[in-house]
């Protein structure tokens, strides 16, 4: 999301996060996508600043930080700090931050987000445009709208725990002078932690509260879609956990499909070229493929191995931007094997030639 390499260090992630942030800011950036881009951004900074956050990310994706609140996420940032001399008010306790993440609750909770792989073809970073996408999830039960019970029946509060899904165990430490209560809390082995107790299942969810459901969404790809970037799409994650509350949302992970012919990296595509040592120290010129048709590269003499020639602008565009990016060609230099004796004749004269000796060609 803020386009830096699993390994980045505090500095460049927080370098990243005011760059891009100032880019999405709604203040700035007037185009529709632009509020959205900014939230995705904040939540990816809050989670890639802080090692613990970021290490449940790294293992478990999205799920790993689903349950946590804005004051989980933003509590300990200094934005002050961040976005000192920018001019906008990014204090998490007001402003466009508590418009965004300080949203109270009510009601029922909401469920978890969810997150799917989409592989798209570089063409479609290219222009754009639709992708439909396949996925199947949970959903609240439609016959017993997520009660788990049987139509016409309700769950009954469970009478061990009174309802809340947990049993407490006090008692007195009698070695601790000070008398201190000890309390042990556990699951209820009645109900299971729900607090609730179903005596007639629903018979189409079997009394879980939730079915699977096949889902086909059309979504729209911007143009120069970042490699990683998260679409968000409201309300199609996981259910809630209590009946009535609104479901999570999905966030659709956007891949560039492998290419044959590059490497992407960023806007910019990289390609390597095969290169013949007599037209490496001769010069030559190349075609190679970009993405609008084939180009030319001029490869001067003496061209040495690993050798990088870009050519400008015929790179992937630049997401939120009118700018394109580049393509790199490195150059591999190909040894010759299976040498005929003619051609073994040849080059034992310019090694001859290198050494200084006098080849057998003069003589």
């Amino acid at each position: 999301m803020l386009g830096v390499p699993r390994e980045a260090d505090a500095k460049a992630i927080k370098d990243a996060f005011r760059t891009l942030a100032l880019k999405y800011h709604p203040d700035r950036n007037k185009a529709p996508e632009a509020e959205e881009r900014f939230k995705q951004i904040a939540e990816a900074y809050a989670v890639l600043s802080d090692p613990k956050k970021r290490a449940e990310y790294d293992a478990r994706g999205f799920a790993g930080v689903a349950g946590f609140t804005s004051e989980d996420l933003f509590g300990g940032i200094n934005f002050e700090d961040i976005f000192r001399g920018a001019g906008f008010n990014f204090d998490p306790g007001g402003g466009l931050f508590e418009q965004f993440f300080h949203r109270r609750r009510h009601g029922p909770g909401r469920g978890a987000n969810m997150e799917i792989e989409l592989s798209i073809p570089l063409q479609r970073v290219v222009g754009g445009g639709q992708e439909e996408v396949r996925f199947t999830r949970p959903i609240t039960c439609p016959d017993c709208h997520g009660s788990g019970a049987k139509a016409g029946t309700q769950p009954r509060n469970c009478t061990t725990c009174g309802g809340s899904g947990r049993l407490i165990y006090t008692r007195r430490d009698q070695k601790d002078k000070s008398q201190v209560k000890v309390q042990q809390i556990s699951v209820c082995p009645d109900c299971h932690g729900k607090g609730r107790i179903v005596d007639q299942p629903c018979p189409k969810c079997g009394g879980h509260g939730e079915t699977e459901q096949e889902e086909s969404l059309t979504l729209t790809i911007p143009r120069g879609v970042e490699e990683g970037m998260a679409l968000r799409v409201p309300g199609h994650g996981l259910p809630s956990p209590e009946p009535g509350g609104a479901p999570g949302d999905l966030f659709v992970v956007v891949r560039s499909v492998p290419d044959p012919r590059f490497k992407r990296v960023g806007a910019d595509l990289w390609r390597t070229e095969s290169l013949t040592l007599p037209d490496a120290v001769l010069g030559t010129t190349l075609e190679v493929p970009t993405l609008e048709g084939r180009a030319g590269v001029t490869i001067p003499p003496g061209t040495q191995q690993d050798s990088v020639f870009r050519l400008r602008g015929k790179g992937l565009p630049e997401f939120g931007g009118e700018g394109h990016g580049d393509l790199y060609v490195r150059i591999e230099l190909q040894v010759p094997q299976d040498l005929s004796a003619k051609e073994k004749s040849l080059y034992q004269h310019l090694r001859d030639l290198a050494h200084g000796k006098r080849s057998w060609f003069f003589r």
